[in-house]
């Protein structure tokens, strides 16, 4: 058992990453505060599906159509800077809700205007703090332990955000969850301010940005393991991520709760997903990984399709506990696969595929699921999307035999399949050139 716990947190060792561990833990209570507070605030102004639907494709529409510059930015300047930046402008954000909440003035444009001007920092923000974790990690060899540790982080403050905001909104509104988020940020901005790292070289280039991103796109589509893991968690983005958008209709008019009743159906999902990231931090080896994306995938539709039938508060906590537990399989299982097998001089521009994928397909999903949810109601809305997610992972499970034929071989290369035991070795990764895949 401590030989497990050493194993799972091995990461922690290294000083930076230590810090960079505890800012974000502090950060990620706060933004899960502020997720839940501006759904129960939007439904409480509106009453309107369609308008949350609004607001979850205003705050992410950004990821879709600006992660692409925020990848080359991620690749050619100092990360660390940037990261400073981007967090600095979320914390006046969050500052800003707070203001209008306390002075009374608050309105649902107000919050479609923040919400857009968040989504915008956070393309920045995504591809940049995905790829400056190469700086961060003093041993190579940790990279899928800090991977699978920063999606428990998230799923942490998933955990105990949403459990804080209920508790806080029923009792002084939404104004506090605002403020605390935006004090949160001061402690990541401090330990990027305190860290000690040696960052990487940036690359020399006389190539135009949308050349850059061309050659991004082109690599990514070319090499069929990354096509692939894209396609799935752009579909999963699509028609499963709409479920987080549409709790406070299940926890007001469907379970007949309360701001408690949304904080516990939050809680449960974050739960499902720190395990997860827990089991998958534990792992000494990415082989496998492919096989459990497409099996989460799966479990997740499930999860979904069931959830949209339960008139049970608890039993739909523990639904969405196990569906918690599959997406974040299924997405830091992909994270990890995409780190290992890209190339250093693309990992910027990769990575906010990736944050495309994840974040930018989710809007057209969070829109599409408000209208309809309009029209059929959110239970028969999310029956939809789970049988869809459900296909998605049939699908995908599908081309495993193929897949596996590609990136096998990469990780032959990377000496993770004859060096199991001594760990993996992602130097090699991050120095081959894009044609040895």
């Amino acid at each position: 058992m401590e030989f497990r716990f050493r194993q799972t947190f091995r990461a922690l060792k290294s000083r930076n990453y230590r810090l960079i561990f505890i800012g974000s833990l502090i950060s990620f209570i706060g933004t899960w505060m502020q997720m839940v507070a501006v759904g129960w605030l939007v439904y409480r102004l509106t009453n309107s599906p369609f308008m949350l639907g609004m607001v979850g494709f205003i705050s992410q529409i950004p990821a879709f159509a600006v992660a692409p510059f925020g990848g080359v930015i991620a690749d050619r300047l100092d990360r660390r800077k940037v990261l400073l930046l981007t967090q600095t402008l979320s914390m006046i954000q969050a500052l800003l809700l707070a203001f209008f909440i306390f002075t009374g003035t608050i309105t649902v444009w107000h919050v479609l205007v923040l919400s857009f001007t968040l989504g915008l920092v956070t393309a920045f923000d995504m591809p940049t703090s995905q790829a400056f974790m190469i700086e961060v990690v003093e041993k190579k060899e940790d990279l899928i332990n800090v991977i699978a540790l920063n999606s428990s982080l998230v799923n942490v403050g998933r955990l105990v955000g949403p459990a804080i905001a209920g508790v806080i909104i029923a009792a002084y509104g939404e104004g506090i969850c605002f403020l605390v988020n935006g004090l949160s940020y001061l402690a990541i901005i401090y330990t990027l301010l305190i860290i000690t790292i040696k960052p990487i070289g940036k690359r020399p280039t006389e190539m135009k940005v949308l050349t850059e991103i061309r050659e991004a796109v082109g690599y990514a589509w070319r090499f069929k393991p990354i096509r692939d893991i894209l396609g799935l968690l752009s579909v999963m983005s699509l028609v499963g991520m709409p479920y987080i958008l549409l709790m406070p209709v299940f926890a007001r008019d469907v379970l007949h709760g309360g701001p408690q009743t949304l904080g516990l159906l939050m809680a449960a999902s974050g739960l499902g997903a720190l395990l997860a990231g827990l089991y998958l931090a534990s792992r000494k080896s990415v082989l496998g990984l492919e096989r459990r994306a497409a099996q989460a995938a799966g479990l997740f539709g499930a999860g979904i399709l069931v959830f949209s039938f339960s008139r049970s508060a608890w039993l739909s906590a523990f639904i969405i506990f196990l569906t918690g537990f599959a997406m974040l399989i299924q997405m830091a299982g992909s994270n990890t696969i995409l780190q290992l097998i890209v190339d250093e001089r693309m990992r910027g521009r990769v990575m906010s595929l990736f944050s495309m994928a994840f974040l930018g397909m989710a809007p057209f999903g969070s829109l599409l699921s408000g209208i309809v949810a309009d029209r059929i109601g959110a239970p028969h809305t999310l029956a939809i999307c789970g049988l869809l997610c459900v296909l998605n992972g049939v699908a995908f499970a599908y081309r495993l035999p193929s897949l596996r034929k590609q990136i096998h071989p990469v990780y032959s290369k990377l000496g993770i399949i004859p060096q199991i035991s001594t760990g993996l070795q992602t130097s090699a990764a991050l120095t081959r050139p894009p044609e040895t895949l």
